[in-house]
Parts: structure tokens; sequence; C-alpha cells
């Protein structure tokens, strides 16, 4: 297979040699080391003023605001710079919620979602004030009214509606099915939303839907944004105000071979259907987070070994599924391709990692021209990758840098052994229970 390139912003190939902005990825191995993952500050800011743009009317007036999934990417930097443009944030857990808070963000601009909230993290998140939460089953809702109860608080909730509508996704990453573990069955909400209604301790202030991930058609939005305007326009008649409609995220990106919707087409396509059916009086949220930061990462790895087998040949390299869980998790295709131009061979290679699993893999049958110590570089690896990055083997998580121009800032430092194991201890050096 010949590697299939994505259109990237901040990276580029010129004259054989691979830049992030202004500075070539061979001084930034030199610099920090292998594996490395490196975020373009041009290629994020670019990417959420697209969306940024379609959310303001000619007149000035917004007609969305942006809050950033950060499951894609929780690195500090990444979120300060997202906050530094207005973006608010869309929250899993309550290490997320810690993140967001780290960097200064506004308990107003946080959403926090998930499908199964501890009882601490909803306390903890009506104790900062956040702007909502977004309940996924009625058991959740209930035990919200009593948390907030206890805490003598009002609780700011929005119901997460399941559309059954197929996103055509992985179906890994497709929540908006009726067989998926996500949100209220629609044949149920409106009943959810009278009972919430007149629960003593909540308020409801709007829905929210959200179908999945790495989506590369508008359809699905726009069949499951009808259905829930369907929702809202029958909730009016009941008397059950909703301020703010919650649209999710999950548009998909170039890994090399997809056509998405360009974001901001995309967005002013699902905002003037908001539009056109009346309902402009609606606070409207949209949660992107792949199709922000997954092309403004790379990974960098050094091959290691080539290894040249009976039917298979091998490029063994120091990066592996624990750093980038994308190929073995879901078979998802990352371009990968030689920093610098090489005087070898071209060949095809399974381009594999050292961990021992043979599922350690991060590209399949790619058309090569590398040497033993050539630097790859693993494109579209913004989005879901140190995030889902493990210490399996215990190998350190990678270093992360971040480039603006012709700068590079090391935003998190590379793992040692010794990290990974200070907080563990012996049976003799533990203290026993008591």
């Amino acid at each position: 297979m010949v590697n299939a390139i994505p259109s990237l912003l901040g990276f580029s190939e010129k004259n054989g040699q691979w830049f992030a902005e202004g500075i070539s990825l061979r001084k930034l191995t030199q610099d920090f080391g292998t594996p490395l993952y490196v975020y373009s500050k041009e290629a994020i800011c670019s990417a959420y003023r697209a969306y940024d743009s379609a959310c303001i009317r000619p007149d000035g007036t917004r007609r969305a605001r942006i809050h950033y999934a950060m499951k894609a990417n929780s690195n500090l930097a990444v979120l300060d710079e997202l906050k530094q443009l207005g973006a608010g944030f869309d929250l899993v857990s309550g290490g997320e919620l810690a993140r967001a808070l780290h960097i200064g963000a506004d308990p107003k601009s946080l959403v926090f979602a998930g499908v199964g909230k501890s009882s601490a993290e909803i306390e903890n998140a009506l104790r900062v004030g956040v702007k909502c939460i977004n309940v996924e089953s009625i058991p959740e809702l209930q035990r919200i009214n009593a948390i907030a109860k206890t805490m003598n608080l009002r609780a700011p909730i929005s119901l997460r509606v399941n559309p059954d509508v197929d996103a055509n996704t992985h179906p890994y990453i497709s929540t908006g099915l009726k067989d998926n573990k996500f949100g209220i069955a629609y044949y149920e909400v409106l009943k959810t939303y009278r009972e919430a209604a007149l629960l003593p301790q909540i308020d409801v202030i709007g829905i929210d839907c959200h179908i999945g991930s790495q989506i590369t058609s508008t359809s699905p939005y726009l069949d499951a944004l009808d259905k829930v305007l369907d929702l809202i326009t029958q909730l009016q008649r009941e008397g059950i105000k909703i301020h703010h409609l919650d649209l999710g995220g999950g548009l998909g990106i170039d890994y090399g071979g997809e056509s998405p919707p360009n974001i901001t087409e995309f967005t002013n396509t699902l905002l003037n259907r908001v539009e056109e059916r009346g309902f402009c009086h609606l606070e409207v949220l949209l949660e992107p987070g792949r199709s922000l930061v997954g092309n403004a990462g790379i990974l960098l790895t050094q091959v290691e070994y080539l290894k040249t087998g009976v039917d298979k040949n091998f490029c063994i390299v120091n990066a592996a599924m624990n750093d980038l869980m994308r190929p073995t998790l879901y078979e998802a295709y990352h371009a990968i391709v030689p920093i610098h131009v090489s005087q070898a061979k071209p060949n095809c290679y399974d381009v594999v990692g050292p961990v021992c699993e043979s599922g350690d893999w991060l590209g399949k049958d790619r058309v090569l021209a590398v040497n033993e110590g050539d630097i790859l570089a693993i494109l579209s690896a913004g989005a879901y990758g140190f995030v889902m990055a493990s210490n399996y083997n215990t190998r350190g998580r990678a270093a992360e840098v971040m480039v603006d121009g012709n700068e590079a800032y090391l935003v998190r430092q590379r793992e040692t052994p010794e990290s990974l194991y200070e907080n563990e201890r012996t049976i003799n050096q533990a203290s026993a229970l008591k």
C-alpha cells in the first residue's frame, strides 16, 4: 500500500524534509528524542476559527458556542490555547474537570457528560458550578437529584437523547444507535423530561445529542437533529422550556482518503436547519474534538530494525500500541512517512512496535524507503493518541511538544521507568491496613 497522505495544516514537506510550522522534524527528534508527539498551534487555532466563524452572524451576534471535547486530547497546553480562543469544554470524567479548572476555565463554560458518573464526580461538578450535567440514564437523574438535595443546591441538567441514528462509522465509536450504551432511548425521552421537571432539585435547561465519532457525512447529523427538534416542539407544548440545544461533536477528519465536510459548511448546515425550523431563540452548543486536533498532531518514531520475513517484511520502530492505540483497537489507518529523503530502496513493510503482542502494529503493507535509525512520522495522531496511551510493558509514555512558529515547547516530559513505579510498594515496604 502506498501511503495516502491527508491534507495537513501546520505540517509540510519541503525539499525532501518534513517540518512542523517553521521547525524541521529532525531537529525536534534531536532535541526531544522519540517517540514524540508534536502538535501545531497554528493548525489547532485554524480549525477552531473555522468553527467559530460559522457561529457568528453577519450582524455580529452569536449563533452557537464551541465546547471542545477534551477527551480527544487533554494536554494542558492544548486546553489553554483553546480557552484563550474562547472555547468552553465538554468533559466526561472528574479528571477532565480537574484539568479544565487547572487551566482556569470558567465553570460556567463546562458541560459534564459521560455515561457512568460517580457520586463523587456529580458532587464535585455541582460544587464548582458547571454549566450543565448531561444525564444519560434515569437512575443517574435520580442520583443527581438526591445529591443536589444533600448539598442544598439545584442541579442544571440536560437529557442526552439516543435518537437511534446510524452515523455510518466504526461500531466502537458509534454512540447514537439503540443498542449503544449512551443516552436515553428516544421513546423514553418525553416521559423522562416530565419526571425531571417534577424533581425538586433539578433545573431542566437543555437537550443533548451525540451520535458518534469520525463521521464523514452531514446527513446523519441532520436526521438526528430533526428528531431532537421534534422533541423540543413537544416539550414546549407541555410547558417544559428548553434553553439550549447541545448537538455534540464527532465530525471526522481526513486520515488519508476520507472526504469529511468542510468545517464551516458543516456548521452552517446544522445551524441553518435549527433556524429554518424556528428555534433561533435556543442557545446552541457544538462539541468538536477530533476535527480540532486530529490533523494538528503527529507521532515521531525511530526505526530500530528492518526484518525480512518469508511472507512479510517488518519495520520495527520504538513507538508501539501503548503510544498509539487506534490501529490496534479500530484497525485505523494513519499515514506514515519518513521525515527526510533516504537513499534506501523502497520496500513493503508492516510498521510494528516492540510491545510483546502480535496486535502491536501501527501500519500494514506500507511502501517505505528507510534505513535503520531513520525517523518516521505517523500523521493525524493529534486526537485519541496520547490520551489513550498506556504503560504496558512498563513503557513510559512519550513526550509531547507544541510548536508555535519557529519555537518548540516541551508541554509534557517523557516518563521514566522510575516515575512509573514511584507510587508502588513491596509488601515489606507497605503499611498494613488496620
